[in-house]
């Protein structure tokens, strides 16, 4: 497959443009060769992104028990976490023993990244991600995430300080590039490579983009051709079609699924039935619809404690809810209880009735 060459410098001097090839590359999207990420097979080749705030482990436990190739932490500040910063190691240890589980660290610091690293594998990490795709200010003001993009060198420092601290496969995510002027994923998906990275994750929008306007896939496939390693395609891919269409344009070996996962935990598993073949999710409906509520409800008072717990379930009820719209005033006393009991309640009459199902 064809190699980028080019010389890599700073976005401010060098500019790279992904080009248009004008033709899909998916037409053996459903037989294509198995996946792998180091010595894991992604079977199926369907990934939880990492979404802060969300991706939090009871969250991911009901989303691994449907099925997904391999579900990815919310981000942790690389220092925050050796210097064990309230709430930041809670973040990590929901990879830890979890074979389908990825632990992703941000920093701008090479020392932390690597120490971080460390100790993630220390206390029983599988896998590592690198995010240089989180398109906040508060992040990237701090010269980390997408803002790593601006600066390929010192990102290659933070990529090679990792994988020499580590064992562990490290994959990376990031995005086109910092802005339309500066699209040079290729180019850094070239040095990640060659630098140990095992598997390139490209969400299909610029920084400067948000998330706003729509993914572009086919922009993802510079990045592919560039490299050896299995890249993945993010943004936008919240169903079959659009996970089809995003292989179809990109060439991309798998996809990444974020709020499309969002109170449908089984979407992912839906995904990988109808494009790679693997058994169809049973989609609960009426009473298994509470009961896998509120499972995911008592899971969250569980892990966050009761007073936090109750704050933090009520966006997860919310997307929830959405399936069946209960009348507003049931849905207002459900996400505004203050006692777990009356939740629980409000919850069976919410979703153990006969006329509302799950299906979307």
């Amino acid at each position: 497959m064809p190699k980028y060459k080019a010389m890599i410098k700073n976005c401010a001097d060098h500019k790279v443009h992904g080009t248009d090839r004008g033709k899909d590359h998916g037409d053996d999207a459903l037989t294509q060769a198995p996946v792998f990420f180091g010595p894991r097979r992604l079977d199926p080749p369907v990934i939880l992104a990492p979404m802060a705030g969300i991706t939090d482990r009871p969250f991911r436990d009901v989303v691994g028990r449907f099925g997904a190739g391999l579900v990815v932490s919310e981000m942790i500040a690389s220092q925050d976490m050796v210097n064990a910063k309230k709430g930041t190691r809670e973040k990590a240890e929901l990879g830890f023993d979890a074979q389908n589980t990825s632990v992703q660290i941000a920093g701008r610091d090479p020392f932390w990244m690597g120490e971080a690293a460390r100790l993630i594998e220390d206390q029983g990490a599988r896998m590592i991600d690198i995010n240089m795709g989180c398109p906040a200010k508060q992040v990237t003001s701090g010269q980390s995430g997408s803002a790593l993009m601006r600066t390929p060198d010192l990102a290659l420092r933070l990529i090679d300080a990792v994988v020499a601290a580590t064992r562990l496969p490290v994959s990376l995510k990031m995005r086109l590039g910092w802005d339309h002027d500066c699209l040079n994923a290729p180019d850094i998906a070239v040095r990640a490579e060659s630098a140990g990275v095992q598997m390139i994750t490209i969400h299909g929008r610029t920084r400067c983009q948000f998330y706003k306007g729509r993914a572009d896939w086919r922009a993802i496939a510079p990045v592919v051709d560039a490299v050896s390693v299995p890249v993945i395609a993010n943004g936008d891919i919240v169903d079959t079609a659009s996970a089809q269409s995003a292989l179809d344009q990109s060439g991309a070996a798998g996809i990444m699924v974020g709020r499309g996962a969002q109170g449908q935990p089984w979407q992912l598993a839906q995904i990988a039935a109808d494009l790679f073949g693997k058994p169809a999710p049973k989609r609960p409906q009426g009473a298994a619809l509470a009961d896998l509520v509120i499972g995911h409800y008592e899971a969250m008072l569980s892990f966050y404690g009761t007073d936090l717990g109750l704050r933090v379930a009520r966006k997860h009820l919310g997307w929830y809810l959405d399936l069946v719209s209960p009348p507003k005033a049931l849905r207002r006393a459900i996400l505004t209880a203050q006692s777990p009991t009356d939740v629980i309640n409000l919850l069976r009459g919410a979703f153990d009735r006969p006329a509302q199902s799950a299906a979307a």
